[in-house]
């Protein structure tokens, strides 16, 4: 259905605006007149009598009657051009408020419609309508980036999803026909596939409950060393048979952290899996501890590895953003693991960031969480 525009004859916010201040400028010259007449001939013969003259002379009666006129025609050409001026004035006023809310509607429109490229120009017509349109582009700049982030999103689900479903389907017919035995070797394939598609799943409803918030917390004070440690331990076994060396670097021994136990496991697991799957054989991962003089804790992932190219840093905790997506895919990760991580960092009212010199360089990732 078409959308009905502002009708020109009174309808508009314009048109009302300038109403009312037509109202209020008559109202000031009907005050204005009644005030003049009522107080300046009273005070003309006062000043008459305190001259000299006789209440009942002539020239004085006369006098009085010449200022009255005088006064009337004075008064009404002042409030006459006054009124124009005014007018003229309220015209131009209205108009620029006017096409400045049209265009705050429009760009509105655009939004709503989905196009979230609409931007508000600024008005200059002072800090608040300057704020607004700031808020407004604002506002559809995030629609826009989310809107983005939606459509890769659907589209790495899908690419996700592809690779494992065709092999279901590839061996599960090649079962039927006869082709292939249902032999250990192609459960083993089909169980891979099952369970790659279960760990996507898995890992997409945790990075959605976190970024929503809903994730029930049991906070309690945590050694952060002894955090670390842990994470070191149950991925030792993983850095063995890639050829890693993991080590543990505990430089603020006792630092507490009132966090829940189970999250943060998992948030330094994430962060040591994904270092050991970006690191060569022969390198180092290092998990440390550090406390900062405000207090704060820092727990720190850092390695040997192939490094983060700096324009992709900003990134690389968005869902299924890789930077070289063949090699990552084939490292085995499903690009959710680093969102999950920042998802549940700032739950804890922390933060998460990721720091590399570039290709080749290494990279660390450091988490910073308020000390107990």
């Amino acid at each position: 259905m078409a959308r009905r525009r502002p009708s020109a004859r009174g309808s508009g916010l314009a048109s009302r605006l300038l109403a009312a201040i037509v109202v209020v400028l008559l109202t000031a010259v009907a005050t204005a007149a009644l005030v003049a007449a009522a107080v300046g001939p009273g005070v003309f013969h006062d000043h008459m009598v305190a001259a000299g003259a006789a209440d009942t002379d002539a020239a004085v009666l006369h006098a009085e009657r010449a200022f009255r006129d005088a006064g009337a025609v004075v008064l009404a050409l002042a409030l006459g051009a006054a009124a124009v001026a005014s007018s003229v004035v309220s015209v131009v006023l209205t108009r620029r408020i006017a096409r400045s809310l049209r265009a705050v509607a429009a760009a509105a429109g655009g939004v709503g419609a989905g196009r979230y490229e609409a931007r508000v120009p600024r008005t200059g017509l002072g800090e608040e309508f300057d704020a607004l349109a700031a808020s407004f582009n604002t506002m559809a700049a995030r629609l826009q980036d989310a809107e983005r982030l939606r459509g890769r999103l659907l589209a790495d689900v899908a690419h996700e999803l592809r690779t494992p479903v065709a092999t279901l389907a590839g061996y599960l017919e090649a079962v039927e026909d006869g082709v292939r035995p249902l032999d250990p070797a192609t459960v083993a394939v089909l169980r891979d596939q099952a369970t790659r598609l279960t760990r996507l799943a898995q890992d997409l409803a945790a990075v959605t409950r976190a970024e929503a918030g809903d994730l029930v917390l049991d906070l309690e004070p945590v050694d952060a060393g002894e955090l670390c440690r842990t994470a070191c331990a149950a991925a030792q076994e993983r850095a063995e048979a890639a050829g890693v060396r993991l080590r543990t670097e505990v430089l603020a021994d006792g630092a507490l952290i009132r966090v829940d136990r189970t999250s943060l496991a998992q948030v330094l697991d994430n962060l040591v899996d994904n270092a050991l799957r970006h690191t060569p054989r022969g390198g180092v991962v290092v998990v440390a501890t550090t406390r900062d003089p405000d207090g704060n804790v820092r727990l720190s992932v850092a390695d040997t590895g192939e490094g983060i190219g700096p324009e992709h840093l900003p990134h690389v905790f968005e869902r299924f953003y890789r930077a070289d997506s063949a090699r990552d895919r084939a490292h085995g990760g499903s690009g959710i693991g680093l969102a999950i991580s920042r998802a549940l960092v700032e739950a804890h009212g922390g933060a998460i960031t990721a720091e590399s010199d570039g290709r080749g360089s290494g990279a660390t990732f450091v988490v910073v969480l308020p000390g107990a």
